[in-house]
Order: structure tokens, then C-alpha cells, then sequence
């Protein structure tokens, strides 16, 4: 048994995100961090040092056109160089002065088609990095009512996810990402999973879902949303963090670790389902994390969200199926919950030292983070950056 968990574990992957490397914060503000990065290299970089102390975060994923660089196959090999993978390719239709009414829903058409014409420059960034995923969020939405046609917004946005989608090469995904509010305040045009899937029904084969996990209501039961997608073959992937009061994007598994070790059982039923779509697509799901770290140090606060993952499957993979189908079969309502519990209380934080030791890894990856050095070294490289408020700039540091 203990085999069988190390090596699923050890097979475990997380896809870090660029833009939580560097400065990044609210929009009332960004706190410079000491030794953030810069620019791409230096995001990758930092990405290598959490794959060398985990072992199972080699995905990095892309926003563009803050990691936009002239020669991508150039950065394809610094990323493989650094035993690292080019992930997602999140293209930016919120930033700019011209979505202020919406990117793809918007009501003047010369602004959808460069919206359009944005997501399908992101589809040749995947081309040249060998991405799989287009990773797509739209603050698109209306601030009041009366403000813009519901109807004619939802038709806009099929429409120009339809022609991407049809643009994208065979064997790539279009992740559809949803929100509840934000920064749409009235009416956001994807605003849960119902209308992301709908569209993706819509749309074709290659759209899935993406299920964020600050981007719900207070109280959504997300492990079922899950459940549902799964069984409808249309999760394509996550976006991890933690909320206590809305899209907080906080540190993953840190305000409630019981969801995310719910939301990991679910995926692992899945991944064992007797049901070959269920199985299929739950073995394809990307997990990426999606986080600002606002007050934390950079690196040490992505590797924390890795190693919390990895806690929260090596859980998941602990529960008893057999023990609980049998107390679900009988009704035992109580029974069935302790077998989740018992799981969920288990301290795995030795078998997750032994999957180190088998690695080659340091057994303690935060103690050895912060005894190696590589926090002072980039901040006697790199500096501090001063920082406003919103999100990150991109800056040329590499010549």
C-alpha cells in the first residue's frame, strides 16, 4: 500500500503561475518584495528553485503580454534547461484602456475583434511553447442595470470563444474560467460554473471548464461542482488559492484545508471511477495555482502552496473507498463521514518525507529553502522594486 501512495504521489503535479513571482498586489496597493522578480527569466528561475525542492511543480504558466518576450523558443529552452515546462498561456483582455465596458462582450465591435485578435496571438504563444492549455478569465460584465443587453452580451461571448476555440491545434484545451463578481458588479457574463459550461457545450471539445477556487459565493459546495463536471467530462482544470471573504487569493489549503482535501477526494474517486469518460478526464485535469502574494515572500509562499497540495492528495489518497461505498450502501451516515474524517486527520507529514527521501530530495523543503540561501542571493542580485497599486508591470532586466 505504501508503494502505491509514493507512487502516486510522486507522479502528483502543480503548475505554478509567473505572475505570483513577482511584484504583484490590490489595487489600493503593491508592496515591493525584496528579490522579487523581474521579468520571465528571472520568474522562471524562481520557478526551478520550488521544483528542486518539490520535485512535482515543473509547469509554469504564462500571462501575456506580461511574460511576452521576442523569441519564445528561446525561453522554451532557458524554462527545459531549468528542468521546467512552459504550462498555460493566460492571455490579458482586462488591463487595457479600451476593455473598460468588456473585451469579447463588449458593445463596440472594433474592441471585441481586438479582444479576439489577443486571444488568437495567445494561440500561436502556445504553438511555440508546446502549451497545451489557453487559460482564459474575463472581467467582463456591467456595473448596473439597464447598462448593456444581457442577451446580446452572452451571444458576443460565445461567438468569440468559438472562433478561438476553432483556431486552437488538436490535442489543446480552452480552459473557460468563471467569476462571481468582480471587478463587475452587477452582472458578470460568466458568472459560475453553469454558464462556463453551457458555453463549452456550445462551443466544441476542446472547451473545459476551469473551476477557481475563490470565485464563488460564500457556502458553494465546490467538491460538487467538481463531482458534476467530472461526471460530465468538461473539468478541464484549477486555479488553487484561498478566500474568507471573497476572490482573496490567498495561500491554497491555508483558511479551509477540508475543502481542499474534499475537493482532492473527489478527484481521486474520479480518477478510479469505473466510468471511462469520469476516469479519462479526471487523470487530465491541470492544476495550477492561481495566488497574489501580497505580504509573503515570493518563492517561500509558492512552495508553501505546492507542499499544501501535496498534503491535501496525499489525504485524499488515504481514504478507505471500500469502507465508506460500504457504509454509503447502508446508510450509515455517520460511518461514512468518520471514514473521511480519519483520512483527513491522518499526519502524512512522514510519508510525504519518505516520498523526499526516495526523490532525492530534502525530507524538510521549507527548512532547506530557507537555509540555502537562495532568498538572500536574489536579493542581493535583484534588489527591491518599488510598487503602486493594481497589477504588475512588465519590466526588461535582460539584455
Amino acid at each position: 500500500m505504501n508503494a502505491d501512495l509514493l507512487q502516486a504521489l510522486s507522479a502528483q503535479r502543480i503548475e505554478t503561475p509567473s505572475w505570483g513571482y513577482g511584484n504583484s498586489g490590490t489595487r489600493f496597493k503593491t508592496f515591493a518584495a525584496p528579490g522579487a522578480a523581474r521579468d520571465i527569466w528571472e520568474k522562471l528561475d524562481d520557478a526551478a528553485e520550488v521544483q528542486r525542492l518539490t520535485g512535482i511543480a515543473p509547469g509554469v504558466a504564462l500571462h501575456i503580454p506580461w511574460d511576452e518576450v521576442e523569441d519564445y523558443g528561446e525561453l522554451g529552452k532557458y524554462a527545459a534547461q531549468r528542468g521546467l515546462t512552459i504550462g498555460a498561456i493566460n492571455p490579458n483582455v482586462f488591463q487595457d484602456e479600451e476593455y473598460k465596458l468588456g473585451s469579447v462582450t463588449n458593445p463596440d465591435e472594433a474592441v471585441r475583434e481586438r479582444a479576439i485578435a489577443h486571444l488568437l496571438d495567445c494561440v500561436e504563444v502556445m504553438k511555440k511553447t508546446g502549451s497545451r492549455d489557453l487559460s482564459l478569465w474575463f472581467a467582463d460584465g456591467t456595473n448596473y442595470a439597464g447598462q448593456d443587453d444581457l442577451r446580446s452580451r452572452k451571444h458576443r461571448m460565445r461567438a468569440g470563444l468559438k472562433r478561438v476555440h476553432d483556431a486552437m491545434p488538436d490535442g489543446t484545451r480552452m480552459l473557460v474560467e468563471y467569476k462571481l463578481f468582480e471587478p463587475a458588479f452587477y452582472a458578470t457574463d460568466l458568472f459560475d460554473w453553469g454558464a462556463a459550461y453551457s458555453h463549452c457545450l456550445a462551443i466544441g471539445e476542446k472547451a473545459q471548464v476551469l473551476v477557481d477556487l475563490g470565485h464563488h459565493a460564500q457556502g458553494v459546495n465546490i467538491e460538487q461542482i467538481v463531482a458534476f463536471l467530472l461526471d460530465e467530462g468538461r473539468l478541464g482544470g484549477f486555479h488553487f488559492n484561498a478566500r474568507r471573504y471573497g476572490d482573496d487569493d490567498l495561500i491554497v489549503g491555508t483558511s479551509n484545508p477540508f475543502e481542499l482535501f474534499c475537493i482532492y477526494a473527489e478527484l481521486v474517486f474520479g480518477a478510479n471511477s469505473v466510468d471511462d469518460l469520469t476516469r479519462r478526464t479526471a487523470q487530465n485535469v491541470a492544476y495550477m495555482i492561481d495566488q497574489s502574494h501580497n505580504i509573503e515572500p515570493k518563492v517561500e509562499a509558492m512552495l508553501q502552496s505546492v507542499l499544501n497540495c501535496q498534503e491535501a492528495y496525499a489525504k485524499a489518497l488515504l481514504i478507505d473507498r471500500d469502507l465508506l461505498k460500504e457504509a454509503q450502501g447502508q446508510g450509515d451516515v455517520l460511518a461514512a463521514h468518520r471514514v473521511m474524517m480519519d483520512a483527513f486527520k491522518t499526519d502524512v507529514r512522514p510519508l510525504l518525507m519518505e516520498l523526499r527521501v526516495e526523490m532525492d530530495l530534502n525530507p524538510e523543503p521549507i527548512q532547506a529553502y530557507r537555509a540555502g540561501g537562495y532568498q538572500a542571493k536574489v536579493t542581493r542580485d535583484r534588489g527591491t522594486q518599488t510598487g503602486g497599486g493594481g497589477y504588475p508591470v512588465k519590466e526588461k532586466v535582460r539584455s
